[in-house]
């Protein structure tokens, strides 16, 4: 089958380079000449396992193409699936400019009837209102149908995601785009659920939605623990258990990020008000995520004084395996931690270019027992695998003063009294150890 994928971010990426990999001869567009040209070469401009490896056995075969010349992108494809980014605008909105564009552009060099697949994350009724748009603007006798196809890829795992899924979600009355859609994801068999447009619109967003919710609400229960004298792990464990509540996003810590949660949290709250309905539920969500991404430094300041002292700042993007670090805990945190007049030394196998660009005040390490080496204090902030790998002990033998805000609660609290440190985590009790030193 022929399809062009319009977007070369996260979602274009890999849906592009995953179709290519079935055997669909695929297109990849992209208005940003430079990220073509080096996608060309099978460089992706973003850091996901297999990725890049997948890019080049495709380029290979060439079943996958890219390009950034719309009428070569638009000519002969039978189905367009729209991956560009819509952004939110501050007030929480949905930015559609990029799709409204990219849908004016499609239809100003389609020379042959296409159907037009949604994966970007829209809010109800989007795809009806671009439908409308695009006829208005297309040729005589050229003619669009549209569907919607909403991506649940986890960023670090989107690669195994697209082929691995749990379900794919297609929204469309049209029989035609139904039968071409299903044969298109055939091979990977996956369970297809058909439904109408505007509920595919809002699967995306009621699913991220209740994700969200279930990490607040865990949260709220740590910080409920931390006062009690429970162990929210112990806590989650147990309520794990029960198969109605399951064990998947119960793991306390320092809230969510990334690029999809807070923006469709946020979006879906406007989506409700646009109907004239108080989402009280979720805004309290986004309240409690939002404060709990600063508890960590709330825990430092109860025991510390962060004025001229040296602070090892572990892991910067929103989760391992990525370098994303939209909306990425680590942002507020050491902000905080500038404000209070700390020595920021930041340290992330993958993010700390992005995180530069934007916070060019920390001190950036090339290693994570560098990092360590004479500090304050620890914050683990990200859980990749070389950070929650350092032995406890190694923290006592590197830093000036062996003293950890776990806001992953990588260690067990047994672990850090073994080790003889100072070991503050989400929902547990804080360990300090009588013989704690200061070198």
């Amino acid at each position: 089958m022929r399809v062009t994928v319009v977007g070369t971010g996260y979602v274009g990426l890999v849906t592009g380079v995953g179709l290519a990999k079935l055997g669909h001869d695929v297109i990849c567009m992209d208005i940003d000449h430079k990220k073509i040209t080096a996608l060309q070469q099978g460089k992706i401009p973003i850091y996901e396992p297999g990725l890049q490896e997948l890019t080049i056995e495709c380029l290979k075969r060439e079943t996958l193409q890219f390009t950034s010349d719309p009428s070569y992108a638009y000519r002969y494809a039978n189905l367009i699936f729209l991956a560009v980014g819509t952004p939110q605008h501050p007030d929480g909105t949905t930015n559609l400019s990029y799709i409204e564009n990219a849908c004016d552009t499609i239809a100003a060099h389609l020379t042959e009837s296409a159907f037009i697949i949604t994966k970007s994350t829209v809010p109800v009724g989007t795809n009806e209102r671009l439908r409308a748009r695009m006829v208005k603007r297309l040729p005589m006798g050229i003619e669009v149908e549209f569907a919607s196809n909403p991506e649940f890829l986890r960023e670090g795992s989107g690669v195994h995601d697209f082929f691995h899924g749990d379900r794919i979600v297609i929204g469309t009355e049209n029989e035609k785009v139904r039968l071409q859609l299903q044969e298109l994801y055939e091979p990977l068999e996956i369970p297809i659920f058909f439904t109408d447009i505007r509920s595919s619109e809002m699967i995306k967003y009621a699913s991220n939605a209740f994700l969200a919710t279930k990490i607040s609400f865990i949260n709220e229960i740590s910080n409920i623990c931390q006062k009690t004298g429970a162990d929210v792990e112990a806590v989650a464990h147990g309520m794990g258990m029960d198969m109605r509540i399951g064990s998947q996003f119960l793991k306390a810590g320092i809230g969510y990020g990334g690029s999809c949660f807070p923006k469709d949290t946020n979006a879906l709250v406007q989506i409700a008000g646009d109907v004239e309905h108080d989402f009280r539920l979720l805004k309290a969500v986004i309240e409690v995520n939002n404060q709990q991404q600063e508890v960590l430094v709330d825990m430092a300041e109860n025991v510390m004084t962060l004025t001229g002292k040296k602070v090892a700042l572990l892991g910067l993007s929103f989760k391992p395996n990525t370098d994303d670090i939209r909306e990425a805990p680590s942002i507020a945190i050491a902000k905080r931690l500038l404000a209070a007049g700390a020595i920021v030394r930041a340290y992330d196998p993958q993010a700390m270019d992005n995180m530069k660009r934007l916070l060019p005040d920390l001190l950036y390490i090339n290693a994570a027992e560098a990092a360590l080496q004479d500090a304050d204090a620890a914050f683990i902030v990200t859980e990749w695998k070389e950070i929650i790998h350092i032995p406890l002990k190694r923290y006592a033998e590197l830093m000036k003063t062996p003293r950890i805000f776990d806001g992953r609660n990588v260690y067990s609290l047994h672990e850090a009294l073994e080790a003889g440190v100072e070991y503050y985590s989400i929902g547990r009790k804080g360990i300090k150890s009588e013989t704690l030193t200061t070198r």
